[in-house]
């Protein structure tokens, strides 16, 4: 077999496009035939489940993927098993001569794909991995000394002064495919629920796959970026962009999402407000991702050590099941929770209030609640997930201060004046059925202050 000949395999991760990806660009431009593979990894250490919402997510994708390859004359072959294990025996059962993946930033995502690059290039195969789903590397945004940003005002500040992102790679509209090894079908790997299949509301809230994302953006950037500024706060208005779990399944990249966002502001002066804060959401995925690059372990250790000595007492048993259930008799949580439940997402001012009552109300340790979200949210991801959950805690980077308390009435009262959000998912609200409050929150925000003196009454004298 000639060297040109000899295909081109493309690992598929988080990256489920066709459009800006770089590492399929790169196989569709060598000119050689193409293998798309896409690994269930349960098996290499390390690596964090995917949660049941976003195995429901994932399964559609996969097969939305399948689809557009097809399109254009490929395929996606499903395997299973350890990457470095199965990647190796399928670039030397195809004899193949490049491959080509987009960059993860996990601690064991890339000790995983160091071995995967070292054991191909140790066999003759030209090993490339490419960036992808961030708008900037995590080793190109870093402090005048050198070391990563811990605020994100100023990181936010270094990204806007570098380079623009560059444009999205158009999709390649025809691919040359290689001889299809056998694989799996993509019900093979189990990952919809059955015994009971809970995931009516996800259907009902969601149509997963490339195409839908697109429409998805163009959607938003037509209709609603203008008013995003005003209104994104509002959980019963349809402001935001729902584009987050296109974003952490790569349907769409950040590229595409920050170059139509600058687009419409450049046609029309009017955005230029909206434009910047809407840009800031994708600088503060950006600086969730440039943490964990940082902080691996993020979601199973305080970025701030001195947490460590927090006290989480449990004092309400009970509580922490009420959360989850949307059954704390306040009602902007439960309403929150229960939209979780029900869509596989949560608007985001409300995800910061009922995080903020779980960890300052509750005083429930926020990996309790990281780990509700990581199995119920169809965006739920390993940077933006325990990212923010530490933020709300005040154990992460730029964490909100130990003494901000979000009250929940207030912010309903706020937020949701006319109770538009609450009454469409607690409809009982206003009845004698709906639970009194699982605590006081006066109460419970003192002894929330009174445990955090202790945080920072150890950290004066460590």
């Amino acid at each position: 077999m000639s060297t040109d000949s000899r295909p081109a395999v493309v690992w598929f991760r988080d990256d489920l496009r066709v459009a800006d990806n770089p590492a399929l660009d790169a196989a569709a431009r060598s000119g050689r035939p193409v293998v798309c593979v896409y690994l269930w990894d349960d098996a290499s250490p390390g690596l964090r489940p995917p949660g049941g919402a976003a195995r429901w997510w994932l399964h559609h994708s996969l097969g939305a993927l399948d689809a557009e390859l097809r399109v254009r004359g490929a395929s996606l072959l499903v395997r299973r098993g350890a990457a470095e294990t199965e990647l190796s025996a399928l670039t030397s059962e195809l004899d193949a001569g490049t491959l080509f993946w987009n960059r993860r930033y996990g601690g064991a995502e890339r000790r995983i794909d160091a071995a995967v690059k070292s054991a191909a290039r140790e066999a003759g195969i030209d090993a490339q991995s490419f960036g992808a789903n961030l708008l900037f590397e995590p080793w190109t945004v870093r402090t005048g000394a050198g070391t990563a940003f811990s605020v994100f005002t100023p990181f936010w500040r270094a990204c806007l002064s570098a380079p623009a992102p560059r444009k999205p790679l158009a999709a390649p509209t025809a691919l040359s495919a290689a001889r299809q090894p056998r694989g799996l079908r993509i019900d093979d790997l189990a990952l919809l629920p059955t015994h009971p299949d809970w995931a009516g509301g996800l259907r009902d809230a969601w149509e997963p796959g490339e195409r839908a994302a697109h429409d998805d953006l163009a959607s938003f950037v037509a209709d609603d970026l203008e008013r995003y500024r005003e209104d994104r706060d509002a959980p019963g208005i349809a402001a935001t962009s729902r584009l987050s779990p296109r974003l952490r399944w790569g349907e769409l990249s950040p590229h595409q999402v920050w170059h139509a966002a600058s687009a419409a502001r450049d046609r029309h002066r009017g955005l230029a407000d909206s434009a910047a804060v809407f840009l800031s959401e994708l600088g503060w995925r950006e600086f969730a991702y440039h943490t964990l690059f940082e902080h691996p372990d993020i979601a199973t250790v305080n970025i701030h050590r001195q947490y460590d000595a927090f006290p989480w007492p449990r004092l309400h048993p009970g509580a922490l099941e009420a959360w989850q259930q949307g059954r704390t008799g306040i009602p902007l949580v439960d309403a929150g929770m229960r939209e979780l439940w029900t869509t596989g997402t949560m608007h985001n001012r409300v995800r910061m209030v009922t995080a903020s009552f779980l960890t300052k109300n509750l005083l429930i340790d926020w990996r309790h609640g990281e780990q509700w979200f990581w199995d119920t949210l169809v965006d739920a991801d390993p940077a933006s997930n325990p990212f923010n959950w530490q933020w709300v805690a005040g154990s992460g980077a730029d964490a909100a201060p130990y003494f901000r308390v979000f009250n929940p009435e207030l912010q309903r009262t706020k937020f949701d004046p006319h109770g538009d959000y609450v009454r469409r998912w607690v409809p009982e609200w206003d009845g004698d059925d709906y639970p009194e409050p699982v605590v006081d929150l006066a109460e419970t925000r003192r002894a929330a202050l009174a445990a955090y003196e202790t945080v920072k009454g150890s950290a004066q004298r460590a």
